[in-house]
């Protein structure tokens, strides 16, 4: 910096610091604006990392179906009044999925699964526990990685063999100090091989909240053969299941030992095999026309009984973050408008110091100051009123990132990216705004400014 312009710069901190409170008030606009642009763009981002681990949580372009016990609406004969006959469903099966995978040319992956509320026993301990049947697509659509051992192979598949890959939360329980990999574990009625262990899955209560998941670390996962072999298979034909069937064809009704109906006893019970089917298709374009397909094909396959939901968690996300985003626009206009007020301000008040100061102008321009002087003098005092601004704004928005984030319970992120697009603005917006009164300043006859009252 040239000693001249050190000279400028000098004598606009001076004019600055007399009037602390005038340069505080002159700022306020800056300050709020600042703090507004630090607070929005800490909350967007905050929303969009969140989006970002949730799409992590359900996956890329999946298609979940989730089976539900069908909606019974009776209609009554008023001569006899007999209820119309049930209509016949098979409910959410293995069938369902080859069906769709025969059919459906843009899938890339399937995931049928069955969950079962079981616990798990090691060395007289026991805790409750979800046995879930999957197949090797399961950890690639919801992004898991093993820390140890590995993945299920083909013969374990094939013949439902008795192992099982757990969860960090179950391993951090029942092997504490002990590597699991090849050691037995009684789920349920079964003991199960442990062939791998998979990397800890962070979920917060907001995601198990928002998007019905829940804590895969407490999971035991197990071959879907192994499930349907070893545990259960609701698509089996059991003798009771003919029974009831038997009863129903007879027009006979039967009462079981709680006194309930046992046609509706029957009727509540979860007859699909599946637990949930996920879909992934190539493209997130295919998402919608291929849940519609789907939709079609399994009311015809359940003969027109809608016992089952479709749901595209992505496009729920992104509808989601779209309103997050017009949030951000709205607070975005806010913060534009004080920060234009504050330039504005800046404005006026460097203004009218213009024509508090004539004489001081005057004089330095008699005693040899040029007019590009003058002009770095004012344009100096502006932005060092907006830059401060800035400087107050940034650690004001954020201290409302921090409140917001614990108040309210909505992540924020502060990027060092929007420190630094606060300051240019403020920057800008001292620089903008301080032209026209020190050009103003600038064009003072020093004669007449000397000469002013």
């Amino acid at each position: 910096m040239s000693p001249r312009l050190l000279a400028n710069f000098s004598i606009a901190a001076d004019a600055v610091m007399a009037n602390k409170l005038r340069s505080l008030l002159t700022g306020l606009g800056i300050i709020f604006g600042v703090a507004a642009v630090i607070a929005m763009l800490a909350i967007g981002r905050g929303a969009q990392q969140e989006l970002l681990e949730q799409i992590k949580l359900v996956g890329v372009n999946n298609i979940v179906i989730k089976p539900v016990l069908e909606q019974k609406e009776e209609k009554l004969d008023e001569k006899a009044g007999k209820k119309e006959k049930q209509k016949f469903t098979p409910g959410l099966t293995m069938r369902d999925l080859n069906s769709i995978q025969e059919m459906i040319p843009m899938i890339s992956r399937t995931s049928p699964e069955i969950l079962i509320e079981t616990y798990v026993i090691r060395k007289g301990y026991r805790r409750s526990a979800k046995l879930v049947g999957v197949e090797p697509s399961y950890f690639e659509i919801f992004n898991f990685s093993l820390k140890d051992g590995q993945m299920f192979n083909e013969e374990q598949l094939r013949i439902g063999a008795p192992v099982c890959i757990i969860g960090q939360g179950i391993k951090s329980r029942f092997f504490p100090t002990e590597e699991p990999i090849g050691k037995t574990i009684k789920v349920g009625p079964h003991w199960l091989t442990i062939v791998g262990v998979l990397d800890e899955r962070l979920v917060t209560q907001s995601s198990i909240s928002k998007l019905g998941i829940r804590d895969f670390n407490m999971d035991v996962y197990a071959p879907l053969q192994t499930i349907l072999i070893r545990y259960k298979n609701r698509d089996l034909i059991t003798a009771e299941a003919l029974r009831l069937a038997s009863m129903r064809s007879n027009g006979m009704i039967f009462m079981t030992d709680n006194g309930n109906n046992a046609e509706d006893a029957e009727a509540a019970k979860n007859y699909h095999q599946l637990d949930k089917l996920v879909i992934q298709v190539d493209e997130t374009a295919s998402l919608q026309p291929v849940a519609d397909i789907i939709q079609r094909m399994l009311k015809r396959r359940h003969y027109d009984v809608v016992d089952f939901e479709i749901e595209i968690p992505e496009l729920l996300l992104k509808q989601q973050q779209r309103t997050n985003d017009i949030f951000n626009y709205i607070l975005g206009a806010i913060a534009g408008i004080s920060l234009l007020v504050g330039g504005i301000g800046i404005m006026n008040i460097m203004l009218a110091s213009v024509l508090e100061r004539i004489k001081e102008i005057g004089l330095r321009l008699a005693l040899g100051a040029e007019k590009k002087d003058i002009v770095q003098q004012f344009l100096f005092e502006a932005m060092m009123i907006s830059v401060t601004g800035g400087v107050i704004g940034v650690a004001l928005g954020a201290s409302m990132a921090y409140i917001i984030s614990n108040i309210a319970d909505i992540p924020t992120i502060i990027s060092l990216g929007s420190i630094g697009l606060s300051f240019g603005v403020a920057a800008s917006v001292g620089l903008i705004f301080g032209i026209a009164p020190a050009r103003k300043a600038a064009m003072q006859d020093p004669i007449a400014s000397l000469r002013y009252e």
